[in-house]
Parts: structure tokens; C-alpha cells; sequence
């Protein structure tokens, strides 16, 4: 009898490590064969996943997953490939990663004289008045140098005779600053005599002339007659381009394993948008929405989020995103020390504290998670500041990009239960000018700090805060464990690089955390949503340059597959 007993104990702690639903559940779908890392301490790997409906049925092996099959069950053969919960997009911006693609893409050009010959194309089918967007330049990627420039900015000349007839504007890759031509800059207005609004800069030379070039708060310069211009259009045209972005950036992200999107940042008529197509079937990724930074006056319409799991669960609106300081390629990330190659400057605080402190207190007020952007050491400790006076311990408040951190503030992160949102691509993409900026010793110390936050027990988030970088999660992967430069090999600081299934984790479970959403993503686990990616390539201990190489097989987003190759 007594083994009997024993017998039937170790039958139970077996089959609590067989992830599985009760047994009079069916399975809609079973994926076979594979070699699956499920981000489970539990349970880490398995070879079968019995799927029911949009949720997971059952993690473990061949013959578990076949006992919940019935005739109707879709059967796939995975032939051993590497399948991991669906990657989660940390940090973006959705629609303007839709828009993206619609327009002037330059974030791989390599001089001035490049841009402004795309941009003379791009004028010659666009009608006359009309406004052309780009996006993703940066002065401090282009190999030929230019004689006249300011801190490396060109001067718009070139741009202004080359599109004469349409109003330009080409936004900087960090979304920190732009270019206007002339005649954007003369339907908003600007003059040499035009002052600089607070929290941003009009560029000019040291005589007052005009660069073109806007950073922070003077971007709203331009885009005041560019939204007034879009304004014009009538409501359906509006929506029209709105479900046109949003389809281009689900395409996109479907094809890069991404199953969620955390957007950083949408205004109250695109959030009724999301809430359109999620309630009529149409966003095929599940998304998490950050309101971005209101008014002060607009605070009292908080009070209608949060919107959680609408759709089916593709939609939730928990979090409000507000801006606090630049960033650092365009000199606009707040600094407590002076930048190295800018002596007397320490960047923009771009929002005031006063008004950081009174979106807080509505935040806390409604149940909502803070989300602030702040680059700079010195804006990374108010915003702690800030945390520290409205923030509970498990608010998951949130710091999105926490870049440059004074070493003092790093234990603040895990005391204060804030969590570090950062982006690992953005380390490998500023390594060529970090140091300029910042110096060897505040670069050595603060700079991307993953393991160091991660060692004093922070929590972490990862993403690409697409379309400032490709949203395609591989090569931020990739920056995560290696800390080079994928095209020339450039290393910065290595000790404080992720190990591998930190890096898997920071895109998949850290990020469902980091959005409260850890109970139903982030994990194979039976009772967990049924969001799985399929790679070409082990990712856990494939050579570190086969993750560069390494393609979408599979994505499934609550049981669909809607990407396959």
C-alpha cells in the first residue's frame, strides 16, 4: 500500500509538470515536433503544444498533446524548429510605423546629398502644395562630411531648391528633431526673428541663419500648418489612412514574429480608432496603448480608461505616456553634467515638472500606469523623483528609455518597483557618438546599464521604438547579447550585455510584466493565450550571428496562424 501512495504522489508531481487543461477539452490545433522554450521556470521546454481556441490547452510532450485531439483538429509538424511565446514589441509607435512605409524611408542613407536626391523624386509625383514626410536620418551616420553644418546638422538649401513647390518635413531617426525646407518653414511662419519655444531649439548658425533644422518643442513649429493641412481631410479619408497604416504595421510586425505591440503613445481620436478595428475584427496583433501625454486640460478624460482586453483581448488602454526630456544624438537628453562635445549645454526638460507631477496624480488617480520618456541622467532621476512621490510599489510605473543613468539612480529602478523600458538596438545604433557625447567614464558607467540595473533586481523591457529603429525584434536581440554594431563589429561596453535567455525573456515575459499582462502572455502555459513564434534558428544557443540571419517560420496570434513561410 505504501507504494502505492508513492506511486501516485510521484504521478501527480509528474503530471503538474505536464503544463495541461482538464482533459474533457479538446485541442483546435496541436503543434508537434517542435523544440519549444516556454519562458515557464516551471516547465522551460517541451515538444508539443495542444491549442484550444485562442488559449493553450496543454504544454509538454507528443502523446500529452494528442490525447486532446479529435478528427477536427488542425495537426502542424514543426520539424524540430525553435518555437518561443509571440515576441513583444516593448516600445513603439504602431501607426507611425505604418505611415513609415508609406513614406520617404531614410534610415539607411548615408549622406545628405542622398536625401536630397530622394527627396527631389519623391516631389516629382507628389501635386504642388501638397506636404512630403520622411523619417530616420541622423547626421552622426553619414560617411562624407560636409563643410557647412551646425553641431552636424546640414543647412536646407540643397532641400529647399530641389522641392521648391511642396512643403517638406523629414524627421530626425530619433524623433528628437526635424528638417524643414523653405517653404515649410514659411507657411509655419519662421523667421531669423522667430524665438525659441521653451523645451526646443530653431538651429541656427552663429550669424542667426536659418539650418532648417528643429528640435524638441520647436517641432511643433511645423507641425502646426502640417496638421492643419491633414485636418482638411473629410473624417472617412482620415479613418481610410488610419486602417491603411494600421494594416501596413501589422503586416510588417506579423512577419517578424511579433505577436503584441506596446505603443508608446496615441491621442484620443486614434485610441477610438484602435477601439474600431479591434471590436470589428480588424487589428490582427493585440495591442497595448499608451495615451499620449495630455494637456492639462485634457486630464479630466482620463477618467473613461482603463479599456482593458476589449476586442477579444487586442486591445487594452492602461497606461499614459508623457515626454521629459530629448535625446541624446540631438542633444536633447537633460544631462546633470554638461555634454563633452557641447560645453555649457545640458539638453531640454521638454515638459515642466509641474505638469509631469499633475499627470502623475491623475494617473494614480485612475488606476493608470505612468509611462515617462526620459533619456538623460538628470532626467531620469526627476522622473524617479516624481515615481517615488505618486507611484506605488507595484504600480509598474515605467521609465521608457532610461537610457543614461547616474550609477546613484540605478538601485532606485528595484526600490521604487519602477520598470526600466528600454531599448536594446538604440545601444548599438548611438555607439559611434555615446562617448562623444557623453565621455568614457558616464558611457562606461550609466549608459544602457542593462546588467547592472538587472543585477540590483530591476525590472526590464524591451523593444525597438520602431520606426525610430526596424521594428524587426532579431537585430535588437542580437544588440542585447553581443553590445556590436552588426555592420562594423563596433563593441560597447560588453559587461554590461544581456546572457541569451535574458535577452528571449526581455522580449516576451519581461514585457508582458511590464504591462500587467504576465497572466495571460509571455509564457506557454496551458491557460495562457495561444500567441507562439516560430524561428528558422534556435535563438537560445544558435552562434550569435545566426540570429542576424534567422527568419520568421511562424506566427500564431490566439490560435490563427497569420504568418507562415
Amino acid at each position: 500500500m505504501r507504494l502505492f501512495y508513492y506511486a501516485l504522489i510521484f504521478s501527480l508531481l509528474f503530471s503538474a509538470c505536464q503544463s495541461a487543461a482538464p482533459l474533457q477539452e479538446k485541442a483546435s490545433m496541436l503543434l508537434l515536433n517542435g523544440n519549444f522554450w516556454t519562458a515557464d521556470t516551471l516547465q522551460p521546454k517541451a515538444t508539443a503544444v495542444a491549442v484550444a481556441g485562442t488559449r493553450i490547452l496543454y504544454v509538454g510532450d507528443e502523446a500529452g498533446a494528442r490525447a486532446f485531439a479529435t478528427d477536427s483538429t488542425k495537426v502542424i509538424d514543426l520539424q524540430g524548429a525553435f518555437a518561443t511565446p509571440g515576441f513583444i514589441e516593448g516600445h513603439g509607435h504602431f501607426i507611425s510605423l505604418g505611415r513609415s512605409l508609406e513614406n520617404l524611408n531614410l534610415m539607411h542613407t548615408t549622406s545628405w546629398e542622398e536625401i536630397v536626391q530622394m527627396a527631389a523624386e519623391k516631389a516629382k509625383s507628389v501635386p504642388p502644395g501638397d506636404w512630403i514626410e520622411g523619417r530616420g536620418w541622423h547626421q552622426e551616420k553619414w560617411k562624407p562630411s560636409m563643410e557647412r553644418t551646425v553641431n552636424g546638422y546640414p543647412f536646407h538649401d540643397a532641400l529647399s531648391a530641389a522641392t521648391p513647390n511642396n512643403p517638406m518635413v523629414l524627421g530626425h531617426a530619433s524623433g528628437h528633431a526635424l528638417m524643414a525646407n523653405a517653404r515649410a518653414m514659411e507657411l509655419a511662419g519662421i523667421t531669423g526673428e522667430t524665438a525659441d519655444p521653451v523645451g526646443g531649439r530653431i538651429v541656427r548658425d552663429a550669424s542667426g541663419r536659418l539650418t532648417g533644422v528643429f528640435e524638441e518643442n520647436a517641432m511643433d513649429l511645423i507641425f502646426a500648418p502640417l496638421k492643419a493641412w491633414k485636418d482638411k481631410r473629410p473624417e472617412a479619408q482620415k479613418q481610410a489612412d488610419f486602417d491603411r497604416a494600421s494594416k501596413l504595421a501589422s503586416d510588417q510586425c506579423l512577419a517578424r514574429g511579433i505577436t503584441s505591440f506596446q505603443d508608446a503613445g496615441s491621442d484620443f481620436w486614434e485610441i477610438e480608432q484602435f477601439q474600431r478595428l479591434a471590436e470589428s475584427g480588424q487589428l490582427p496583433l493585440r495591442m497595448w496603448v499608451m495615451v499620449a501625454q495630455p494637456g492639462v486640460w485634457e486630464l479630466p478624460k482620463l477618467q473613461q480608461f482603463p479599456k482593458i482586453d476589449l476586442g477579444d483581448q487586442h486591445l487594452t488602454v492602461r497606461a499614459v505616456k508623457c515626454y521629459f526630456d530629448g535625446a541624446l544624438g540631438s542633444y536633447g537628453a537633460w544631462l546633470l553634467a554638461a555634454y563633452n562635445d557641447k560645453p555649457n549645454f545640458f539638453g531640454q526638460n521638454t515638459t515642466p515638472l509641474d505638469t509631469v507631477r499633475a499627470i502623475a496624480a491623475a494617473c494614480k488617480a485612475n488606476g493608470l500606469q505612468m509611462c515617462v520618456h526620459a533619456i538623460g541622467d538628470r532626467g531620469n532621476r526627476e522622473v524617479l523623483n516624481v515615481f517615488a512621490d505618486f507611484a506605488a510599489p507595484d504600480a509598474r510605473w515605467r521609465v521608457e528609455h532610461a537610457q543614461h543613468l547616474d550609477p546613484d539612480d540605478i538601485p532606485r529602478f528595484k526600490q521604487l518597483g519602477v520598470v526600466a523600458s528600454m531599448q536594446a538596438i538604440h545601444c548599438t545604433s548611438d555607439a559611434p557618438f555615446v562617448v562623444k557625447r557623453l565621455g568614457e567614464k558616464r558611457a562606461r558607467e550609466g549608459a544602457y546599464a542593462w546588467r547592472s540595473l538587472l543585477d540590483s533586481g530591476a525590472h526590464l523591457a524591451n523593444g525597438t521604438d520602431a520606426p525610430v529603429e526596424d521594428v524587426d525584434p532579431l537585430p535588437c536581440l542580437y544588440a542585447a547579447v553581443t553590445r556590436k554594431r552588426a555592420d562594423t563589429g563596433l563593441e560597447f561596453f560588453p559587461e554590461q550585455a544581456m546572457t541569451r535567455e535574458e535577452g528571449l525573456l526581455s522580449y516576451t515575459r519581461w514585457n508582458a510584466w511590464a504591462a500587467r499582462e504576465d497572466q495571460q502572455k509571455g509564457m506557454l502555459k496551458a491557460g495562457m493565450l495561444a500567441d507562439i513564434t516560430v524561428w528558422s534558428e534556435n535563438l537560445l544557443d544558435t552562434p550569435p550571428a545566426q540570429i542576424l540571419t534567422a527568419k520568421t517560420k511562424m506566427t500564431i496570434v490566439g490560435g490563427k496562424v497569420l504568418f507562415a513561410q
